[in-house]
Order: C-alpha cells, then sequence, then structure tokens
C-alpha cells in the first residue's frame, strides 16, 4: 500500500455520466472445510446480491465450543471491496484464530451505485438476520447455532466500515434484537469527514493510504447528491453532536496516530464519553490508516484489543 502502483483508490476511474471503474481486487472463495477457519457464504438479500460470510474456528467445531459472535463491516471508503476479498478475508481467518470468536463478515452495496445510506440499511438487514437465526435455531445455520453465543454478540467495523457499525448500533438501539444481546461496538479507524479540514487532513496530502483528494472523492461518490462532508453521515460530530449517541452501550475506538483520518476519530471518541457512552479509547499508538491488513504486528495488536473487549464482556 506504500506506493501509487498498490493503492487501489488512486485507480478509481470516475466517468462523467457518474460511474467509476474500479481496480481489479484479488479475491478468494469461501473453504467450508479442511482448513484451520472453516468459512462459507450465504445469501442475505438476493434482490441486493448481499451476502454473509461467516468464519469457524476448526478446533471450535471439533471441540463443540460456543463462540462470541463478530458481525463484522469491512472498509474500502463505501466504495471498494467485499468480504470476498483476498485481504478481508485473511484479515477475517486471523481475526477468528486470534479472538476465538465466530466473525460474520457482512457485504453491503456500494457507492456510486447505491449511495448512503444504502449500507446503513444492508448492515441493519445483516443485524436482523442474527437475530432472526437466533430466534429459530431449529432452522438456523448450523454453525450459528451450534457454535455461536448470542448472549456474546459484538458489531464492529474498520474505516468505513466503522462508521457503518457505528450508524447500525444507533438504529439498533430502536430494535427489538431478543434474543440476542448486543454486548458492544468496536469502531476501528472510523472513516469520518466534514468541509473544514484537520491538521491530520491537512497533512494526508500524500497519505500513502488515503492521500487527500482520493478522500474527497470517496465522500463525493458515497454522500446523497448534492450533500457536501458536513452531512451527518460524514459529519455527525458537527452536524448533531453524536445526539443520537444517548443510550449507545459500551464501545471500543481505535485510531493511529499518523492516520490522516485520526483527528475526527479522536473527536468521535471524545464526544461519545462526553455523551455519557461507556467508551474504551485506544488512540495512543501510530502508524496508518488500515495498517493491520498489511503489517501482522499491527493486526495482532488489534486482535488483541478485541479478545480483551469481548472476552472481558
Amino acid at each position: 500500500m506504500g506506493s501509487s502502483i498498490q493503492n487501489p483508490f488512486l485507480q478509481i476511474v470516475e466517468h462523467p455520466d457518474g460511474t467509476i471503474t474500479r481496480p481489479y481486487v484479488p479475491e478468494s472463495p469461501p473453504n467450508p472445510k479442511d482448513a484451520p477457519v472453516l468459512s462459507k457464504d450465504l445469501t442475505l438479500n438476493l434482490s441486493h446480491g448481499t451476502y454473509v460470510r461467516i468464519y469457524l474456528p476448526a478446533d471450535a467445531k471439533t471441540k463443540g465450543q460456543k463462540l462470541p459472535i463478530i458481525l463484522f463491516f469491512h472498509g474500502g471508503g463505501f466504495v471498494l471491496f467485499s468480504p470476498k476479498d483476498a485481504t478481508y478475508h485473511a484479515s477475517c481467518e486471523a481475526m477468528a484464530t486470534s479472538v476465538q470468536a465466530l466473525v460474520i463478515s457482512a457485504n453491503y452495496r456500494r457507492a456510486p451505485e447505491t449511495r448512503l445510506p444504502g449500507a446503513y440499511d444492508d448492515a441493519v438487514e445483516a443485524l436482523s438476520w442474527v437475530r432472526s437465526q437466533a430466534a429459530n435455531l431449529a432452522t438456523a445455520d448450523p454453525w450459528l447455532s451450534t457454535h455461536g453465543d448470542f448472549s456474546k454478540f459484538f458489531m464492529m467495523g474498520s474505516s468505513s466500515g466503522g462508521n457503518i457499525a457505528y450508524q447500525a448500533a444507533v438504529r439498533a438501539k430502536s430494535m427489538d434484537l431478543s434474543p440476542i444481546r448486543l454486548s458492544g461496538v468496536i469502531i476501528n479507524q472510523p472513516y469520518f469527514g466534514g468541509v473544514e479540514r484537520t491538521k491530520s487532513e491537512e497533512g494526508s496530502v500524500n497519505d500513502p493510504v488515503v492521500p487527500l483528494h482520493s478522500n474527497d472523492m470517496l465522500w463525493r461518490l458515497t454522500l446523497p447528491i448534492g450533500a457536501d462532508r458536513d452531512h451527518e453521515f460524514a459529519n455527525p460530530m458537527k452536524t448533531t453532536g453524536l445526539a443520537e449517541a444517548v443510550g449507545l452501550g459500551r464501545c471500543m475506538v481505535l485510531g493511529l496516530i499518523g492516520d490522516g483520518l485520526y483527528d475526527r476519530q479522536k473527536v468521535f471518541a471524545d464526544m461519545l464519553e462526553q455523551k455519557g457512552v461507556d467508551v474504551v479509547k485506544r488512540l495512543d499508538d501510530t502508524g496508518i490508516h488500515a495498517m493491520e491488513l498489511f503489517v501482522p504486528p499491527k493486526a495482532e495488536a488489534l486482535f488483541r484489543e478485541v479478545r480483551e473487549f469481548v472476552h472481558g464482556a
């Protein structure tokens, strides 16, 4: 991710009619048997083309263990990537093993074909799907009914997925999730924006992962037509003051000093705390955006924090 050749955001081609051409991204098939971490795809909404990819550590299946469940939303600026992409597939495999959790990686519709709030709607549909699995164990997927502990259910997202996880958690407050229990929300390097530049954004012109012009492009492709970066989907800290966060359950917010998006992540975590949310803040480490995807020690550091949050809950 260190050069423009490798950076997929720099390879997005915008066309005059508002469509885009995405760069090629390698994909990995699911592996439902004979692997350290088993995986399979299940349809979520056929008309929307959405699905979930479930990851189950093979030793948990062998031992008949019940594991915490993590509903995960991938990053990609709302525009790129999916659970099938090789990088996120490998990351979810590693997380399932390291955290010892059953991971459900949710696919959502991407912009600009489906602008926000489409991804939020798909996230809520994935959450409702998990609830329906818990409510109908006789017909539920056997990996979930046998190995999922629905009393220890978490949502997690990275980058744009962190934004999605937050918005889904806000919507979940008005939902009847019984019989599952939302035990916490993990928001890793969430992707927020705003019209007025922050100091970290001003320093991100040549950022190796999300350079400033790519950041602007992603919001232009993602937000409702006519909206600017102070729209509540991009900048809830300014637009709503996170008023919608009142009553949220336990959250963990992670960020890395050196990420061009860091300043907004810190403001977000601080404002959650001001709204009375029980927030675990992990904002003191250094690095760049999405570093856990290509630097193994950063991945282990993230998974260690997730493991402590999940199993400590």
